[in-house]
């Protein structure tokens, strides 16, 4: 066997990488901790396959969550093997899947439901007599009949930010709804459940208006003949649990599993059920932040329950992050007990990898921290935000910046830094990262926005751990650096978060000043 079999980009690959690679289970998940070279091990079982068991390029199928980790991951097995192989998206493969039975359709705009949402709460539903009163009702606004117009456009115009978050918690349940696989009567059972509520029935009239505009993007849909990207993978599953095609996948490998929803569930199963293929599930269930666009952590924590025979396997070394801030992280993390157990280790040390920074005026903080980063001889850096609106946080005359959140520092050319918020920073990696107003408000970080319980209709089961997801969000923000990490933290209102680190481990913290 060659030594180079083991070799992707150079790097060697560790004990418990190459037992992933050789192993021969029917069914494997793979737990990769943050920066421990999963996709090194993709690769290298992709390499493995190929030269040492004679698999065909055309047998083997990867799958990720976005076109930008497919086309790194293809030019990455590209670069080691020189070969083609479909490394798609879900939603391209269920693009694929209705191509090859022949089915001709058209996507829907993906914006189609925002704008319908929009137009129905703002034009439509407010010209109708009976959601007028659904509308007021929801908001806890009492009318006389003769006044319910004028009510209605004081309403609409003094509460537009309330009227924008009813629209959007409306697009949230209708696209957890189809993600998740429900059908129009469920929905229906869920209004009945609610309407026989004697107290609150704040819910009921949500659901009555989720299930208009339900009924008029389905609508939309019908008469333009279109689909969304639902109902594309609900449908590639049905053709193929017809079996009337066949496939020459014989490994099937599935890269940040931990973000499956129930939908995507059900076209994995039907694509191992049509091709009898060996099956490789990787990812982490510390970095599972997507509850709210349907991704269900029950599938990956009960991973055996749903893929019979399976083994697990852990990759636990992090080429990222130093032993320090690990240990750190782990504390963290581990204070949400339903999580699946594994210990990282890095023979990486830096001494007090977390950096505190207080702020009043976090804008001046914030130059004063570039200063001390460039003085350092630290150039590349990454900012995360809890929310898109955070980089105006930090913004003044003294920088530019581009659509793709790329800052330019009018003092220091040569400095590359760029936001991000952490969500969109997952799988990424930079010498330095500084997480932003860390404060304890309704949307500081932890976000506190409490969830409405109506959401528990379609979404998987709440977590007992408070502010369960957001934990798990902010340690996937800590872990981006390759160095140290800096919390801007607010003075008056310190994140609950930051709190907690202070408590636990002084000893790899620091506060500094400016």
């Amino acid at each position: 066997m060659s030594y180079d079999l083991f070799k992707v980009k150079g790097y060697e690959l560790d004990c418990e990488q190459k037992e992933i690679v050789t192993s021969d289970a029917k069914n494997i998940l793979v737990i990769a901790g943050a920066g421990s070279g999963k996709s090194l091990t993709i690769v290298g079982k992709i390499k493995y396959l190929i030269y040492k068991l004679n698999v065909m390029p055309s047998e083997i199928l990867c799958i990720s969550f976005t076109n930008d980790a497919c086309n790194s991951l293809k030019s990455t097995i590209f670069n080691e093997i020189k070969m083609e192989i479909d490394v798609l998206t879900f939603h391209k493969v269920g693009l694929k899947i209705l191509k090859d039975h022949s089915i001709s359709f058209s996507i829907a705009e993906s914006d189609l439901l925002d704008y319908i949402a929009n137009e129905m709460i703002n034009y439509i539903l407010i010209n109708d007599d009976f959601y007028k009163q659904v509308l007021l009702k929801y908001f806890k606004v009492c009318t006389l009949l003769k006044n319910t117009d004028k009510v209605l456009i004081k309403l609409m115009s003094e509460k537009h930010l309330e009227v924008k978050t009813l629209i959007n918690s409306i697009i949230t349940f209708i696209r957890l709804f189809k993600t998740n696989g429900y059908d129009y009567d469920y929905l229906k059972n869920v209004v009945s459940k609610e309407k026989k509520r004697f107290w609150n029935k704040k819910h009921f009239y949500f659901l009555l208006l989720v299930s208009r505009i339900f009924y008029e993007y389905e609508s939309e849909l019908s008469s333009c003949d279109k689909i969304d990207f639902d109902d594309m993978i609900l449908n590639a599953s049905k053709l193929l649990n017809k079996k009337t095609k066949t496939y020459s996948y014989k490994y099937i490998i599935i890269d940040e599993f931990q973000d499956t929803s129930n939908v995507r569930y059900k076209l994995i199963e039907a694509l191992l059920n049509v091709t009898g293929a060996k099956f490789m599930a990787v990812g982490d269930d510390y970095q599972s932040i997507y509850r709210f666009a349907g991704c269900d952590l029950y599938l990956f924590l009960n991973f055996s329950n749903f893929f019979p025979n399976a083994i697990v396997y852990k990759i636990q070394t992090t080429y990222r992050n130093s032993y320090q801030l690990i240990k750190v992280c782990e504390r963290f993390i581990k204070v949400n007990k339903l999580q699946l157990d594994k210990s990282l280790k890095s023979s990486l040390s830096l001494k007090k990898p977390i950096k505190i920074v207080y702020y009043a005026d976090q804008k001046r903080v914030f130059i004063k921290l570039l200063d001390y980063l460039y003085n350092k001889g630290i150039k590349n850096i990454l900012i995360l935000g809890r929310n898109n609106d955070n980089i105006n946080d930090i913004l003044s005359k003294s920088f530019i910046v581009d659509k793709f959140g790329n800052l330019f520092y009018s003092k220091y050319d040569d400095m590359k830094i760029r936001f991000l918020t952490v969500h969109r920073s997952k799988g990424l990696e930079e010498d330095c990262a500084i997480v932003l107003s860390l404060e304890n408000e309704i949307w500081g970080f932890p976000n506190k926005k409490s969830e409405e319980k109506v959401f528990n209709y379609v979404l998987s089961k709440k977590e007992m751990c408070p502010y369960a997801e957001e934990r798990r969000l902010f340690y996937v923000a800590l872990t981006r650096t390759k160095g140290y990490v800096f919390l801007l933290v607010n003075t008056k209102t310190p994140s609950v978060f930051v709190k907690e680190l202070l408590l636990y481990n002084k000893i790899d913290l620091e506060i500094l000043k400016f």
